[in-house]
């Protein structure tokens, strides 16, 4: 493999900001020096003077071709990594699902299946646990032994995904006993199907009403039942797609108390709130996806949660159904609209803009994009930063450089935007996987199975 030096730019980790060359060889990273100390030769240089030289973004919580609602996810593994590589993600987390009656092994396999030889960019998977019985508990320490460490759970969606306590207790007592990490979907979905249920007979049947009956409180409740239940198993906790500033609060008051328990939000949460949802006609249904949009007054309190570290993680739960065919499912019925937004390419810029409006620092957007999902997942330091020994997933970034996003230029399988019109400064421009050139100048120049399978480690920051 060519020697490469990414030289002139301004590499930003987590934990540092430094005008240093990047030298690449055999697709890692061997040297990181200042520009008059060295006088290294490659075969491939590319000039960063004026850019910063950051790591690839790793999304931890992305849903290619998923099941739901009769219809699936509309980007495959081989679109949706290609997206994500055009919006500066190097590698993504997925999610295996297990399908009642049949085992963990089974639905890992079918996963695989899907993401094998067509990915652009690297990926690993998370299992769903829709059936915990005996089997399953035993399963999962073959899982973790074999690199799928983190198992998700719901308190939502009854008849598909729910979990009892009772269940949830159960895999958390097993994580706690071989090092895995229970991930949660925390709602009361069997409160929130009532609400569902009495909300249609008073004929509130638009989209706005899917943020209504999903009550903040509920996602509180769920999320305060599950951190109990994690004390209680003496396991680790990660809550997923945190939207409200109620569930902060559990998160907060837990991490006061010492406790491992961690928690996610993502861009729609931090940048879209319920008037999209009441956009009029059926448009609010392009913003259905749960946990729900919440009123603006919740966003400072996630970008605070972010800037203390309440919430440690911004992944995507990108999960795109287009308007056209697959989001009208649920015209004259909200409960019907397939629950997920796109967003896989458009994370990186979306939290570079919240650096340029002064929210984080360039440093805290790499943490939260980067290394802390990396470290979350047992990923780093081979993902999530720049350093000797990690493998050469670096994005060459303009900081300058102006974009509007728009479902006309975007590469998402998906026939909208969430952020159709929205201005924002910093693109990508130039992206390495594993030493690899897969964007070069604004074009694609990767390929369909580039991309391959990551066992992970155990959590970083709970083991």
């Amino acid at each position: 493999m060519a020697r490469t030096l990414i030289t002139g730019g301004l590499v930003i980790t987590a934990a540092d900001e430094l005008h240093a060359d990047v030298l690449i060889d055999g697709g890692r990273v061997v040297a990181l020096a200042t520009p008059d100390s060295h006088g290294w030769t490659a075969d491939r240089v590319i000039d960063a003077t004026g850019k910063y030289v950051i790591p690839g973004g790793v999304d931890g919580h992305t849903h290619m071709e998923m099941p739901f609602g009769g219809t699936y996810a509309s980007d495959t593994f081989e679109t949706g990594t290609r997206a994500a590589a055009w919006g500066g993600t190097t590698t993504i987390i997925d999610f295996a699902i297990q399908s009642k009656e049949h085992t963990l092994a089974e639905g890992l396999d079918a996963w695989h299946a899907k993401a094998d030889g067509v990915c652009a960019i690297d990926y690993g998977f998370h299992m769903i646990m829709s059936d915990v019985n005996e089997s399953s508990l035993r399963e999962m320490d073959a899982l973790v032994a074999s690199g799928v460490t983190s198992f998700k759970l719901f308190t939502a969606y009854p008849g598909v995904f729910f979990s009892d306590d009772g269940q949830i207790l159960r895999a958390m007592q097993r994580a706690a006993s071989n090092g895995g990490l229970v991930m949660t979907h925390a709602e009361n979905g069997l409160a929130i199907d009532v609400l569902v249920e009495q909300a249609l007979a008073r004929g509130e049947r638009d989209p706005r009403h899917h943020g209504e009956v999903r009550k903040a409180l509920l996602e509180a409740e769920a999320t305060h039942r599950v951190i109990r239940l994690s004390q209680v198993a003496g396991a680790p906790l990660y809550v997923v797609h945190v939207s409200a500033r109620e569930a902060v609060a559990e998160l907060a008051r837990a991490r006061g108390e010492g406790l491992p328990v961690f928690g996610e939000t993502c861009p729609q949460y931090l940048f879209l709130s319920t008037d999209n949802l009441a956009e009029p006609g059926f448009e609010g249904a392009k913003y259905v996806c749960s946990t729900p949009l919440r009123p603006k007054e919740h966003q400072e309190v996630l970008w605070r949660g972010l800037r203390t570290d309440d919430l440690q993680v911004v992944s995507t739960d990108h999960c795109p159904f287009c308007f056209k065919g697959q989001k009208e499912k649920g015209l004259g019925d909200f409960s019907k609209i397939p629950n997920g937004m796109p967003g896989v390419e458009n994370r990186m810029d979306l939290l570079h803009q919240a650096v340029v409006d002064g929210r984080i620092g360039r440093r805290r957007w790499i943490e939260i994009a980067c290394a802390a999902p990396a470290r979350m997942f047992g990923l780093y330091p081979k993902k999530g930063t720049i350093a000797p020994g990690s493998d050469a997933d670096i994005v060459v970034y303009d900081p300058r450089a102006q974009q509007t996003i728009s479902a006309a230029t975007h590469h998402m399988n998906v026939d909208y935007s969430a952020y159709e019109g929205k201005r924002v400064t910093g693109r990508v421009e130039t992206v390495l996987s594993r030493g690899t050139v897969v964007i070069e100048d604004r074009a694609y120049v990767g390929r369909p199975g580039h991309g391959t399978y990551v066992p992970r480690g155990l959590c970083q920051y709970a083991n």
